[in-house]
């Protein structure tokens, strides 16, 4: 089990970069170039967007995933 502080900060770096990769690559997709400028706004205020996601999101991810990944029940011959 992980504490608070370390879930909250691999949450933090995660959204960090999910958000400055996603926002520089849609951003270079819809304007090509010119996207930097308008890099750093669609950044900062994608981040805190994503980091509260990721808190709602992430247990109903982990207890889904853990679900799906289960071995199935063993049927007697």
């Amino acid at each position: 089990m992980q504490s608070w502080k370390t879930r909250v900060l691999g949450q933090v770096l995660m959204t960090f970069c999910m958000a400055l990769i996603m926002s520089g690559a849609m951003g270079f997709i819809a304007l090509g170039p010119a996207f930097l400028p308008h890099w750093l706004p669609s950044f900062l205020t994608a981040w805190p967007i994503a980091f509260v996601v990721s808190q709602v999101v992430s247990p109903v991810a982990f207890k889904l995933a853990f679900k799906l990944t289960q071995p199935a029940p063993r049927t007697q011959p």
